[in-house]
């Protein structure tokens, strides 16, 4: 993210001073992303090195088993010879243990039915009795037995493989026992899980190393975005961030800035709105105060009454519209603005609207041209309301472009359409201005009476009749409001 460009708040106002609570916000999003995150990608991995290591460690094991019980057989090849006596079986297992060729990885043994040992490969156990529970499962079950385990004779763990051996007419003459220590495999394995554990370890360091920089990447810019929307919250208006990402981080950088900047314009249009109807009310206020002094002062002098009631009474007027205009506002705003509708000519308002206005536009200067065409143009509308928009555009055309000396009104239907155009023929509107004419509270750069809400009002109008108000003008030519209200269509 960018730096933080301070703006000054609109009208002079300084933000207050706030401190940001930045361990909070980061350690917040730190842990939750970790929790949901990183907690569950590392039991996965977990779940997967313990998986591997089980699996690894039952391979191994299996492998040494089934190594043991291959070596078994050779109680099938002594079986052969178990037709004599048991002193050939005694001499031919004394053969095979003195024979055996591995006895530095694995013990030979033949076992006696009573569970000593009478051979073993390495001399040490002969004789004893062995303290495994291979031996004793296979005297119970004559079924080749299995142990694994701590043997108390060697003091190690083993694993041990136990076959019986029978003599010819079934009977059972002893047992074939091979013995083998896990010392090197369990060290081996051990090493496995260490290994294991070592790689999950470093990969669940990966990921939380790689995800800080990604919150980070997250973090920042969401410090400096909460940075900025405290100091709009302060009143610091206008101030944004540089925007250095072309994804949704720089998409919200984006729209707080537009925010921003909508809410000093707004602010600013807000503050010369008071200022104006300040001024607006001001002035009649003071004429009527004064005129009000100045007839109660000299009460002889009938034409100087007469010309003061005259004032007093036009300027109440005027402060009576004013309030009607904030009053309708107000209502828009709130939502509680209501149309009483009915089916009537859009002319005969319209013309009576032209006529109220004839004598302040002769005052002005202003010849108006009326084209009212000779059908009937019927509407479903709120008369009263829709005057009240005739009104109001032909009063700013008196305001505004007086200079042009003529004022044109005429109504049509066009498309489905009942269309009304107030054409003057004054200065016009800027064209940088233009797009904002209707927006409450925008006076632009014209000099004249009013509050900046009348348009304002009078676009709501038209929208609640479902039409349309359009404005166009050329700077320097005039000006042409375009009323558009949908016409009175009977059902059937």
């Amino acid at each position: 993210m960018g730096e933080l460009k301070n703006a000054p708040a609109p009208g002079g106002g300084s933000a207050k001073k706030r401190w940001f609570r930045t361990p909070l916000i980061t350690s917040g999003i730190k842990r939750r992303w970790l929790f949901n995150n990183v907690s569950v990608v590392g039991a996965m991995i977990l779940l997967l090195l313990i998986t591997v290591g089980v699996a690894t460690t039952s391979y191994y094991y299996n492998s040494v088993r089934a190594s043991l019980t291959s070596r078994t057989s050779t109680a099938r090849q002594i079986n052969q010879y178990m037709s004599a006596s048991y002193d050939q079986f005694y001499s031919y297992a004394g053969q095979l243990v003195q024979d055996f060729s591995d006895r530095d990885k694995i013990e030979m043994q033949f076992v006696d039915t009573y569970g000593r040992i009478m051979f073993s490969s390495t001399g040490l156990t002969a004789g004893s009795i062995p303290s495994t529970t291979d031996v004793a499962d296979c005297l119970s079950t004559q079924e080749t037995s299995y142990f694994v385990g701590y043997d108390l004779l060697t003091e190690e763990r083993v694993m041990a493989v136990t076959a019986p051996v029978f003599h010819s007419n079934g009977q059972m003459i002893g047992m074939v026992r091979y013995v083998t220590s896990l010392k090197l495999l369990d060290a081996q394995l051990r090493n496995m899980w260490l290994a294991l554990a070592g790689c999950g370890a470093l990969l669940i360091g990966l990921i939380i190393i790689s995800n800080q920089f990604f919150i980070r990447s997250i973090v920042n810019p969401v410090l400096k975005i909460n940075e900025l929307a405290r100091k709009i919250a302060g009143g610091q208006y206008g101030a944004r961030l540089e925007v250095e990402w072309s994804d949704e981080i720089g998409e919200l950088c984006t729209t707080l800035n537009d925010m921003s900047a909508e809410l000093a314009r707004m602010e600013k249009l807000k503050n010369d709105f008071i200022s104006s109807v300040s001024h607006e009310l001001r002035t009649p206020l003071t004429a009527i105060n004064g005129w009000a002094e100045t007839v109660a002062g000299d009460l002889g002098d009938p034409e100087l009454a007469a010309s003061g009631l005259n004032i007093i009474q036009k300027e109440a007027r005027r402060l009576s519209q004013m309030v009607e205009e904030l009053l309708d506002f107000s209502r828009i705003e709130s939502g509680r603005l209501k149309l009483q509708t009915e089916v009537f000519d859009l002319r005969g308002e319209l013309y009576d609207a032209l006529f109220t206005y004839t004598e302040l536009l002769r005052q002005e200067g202003m010849a108006p041209l009326y084209e009212e065409p000779e059908e009937p143009i019927l509407i479903n509308g709120d008369r009263n309301r829709l005057k009240q928009v005739f009104l109001n555009i032909i009063d700013n055309a008196a305001k505004y472009g007086k200079d042009g000396k003529k004022l044109s009104v005429s109504a049509a239907q066009e498309n489905g359409m009942a269309v009304v155009r107030i054409q003057d023929y004054g200065m016009g509107i800027p064209k940088d201005e233009l797009p904002f004419v209707k927006e409450k509270f925008f006076k632009g750069s014209a000099k004249g009476r009013g509050a900046g809400i009348g348009l304002a009002v009078c676009t709501e109008i038209v929208e609640l009749h479902e039409g349309a108000i359009n404005i166009e003008s050329e700077y320097g030519e005039g000006t042409c409001v375009i009323i558009a209200l949908p016409l009175y269509r009977p059902e059937g």
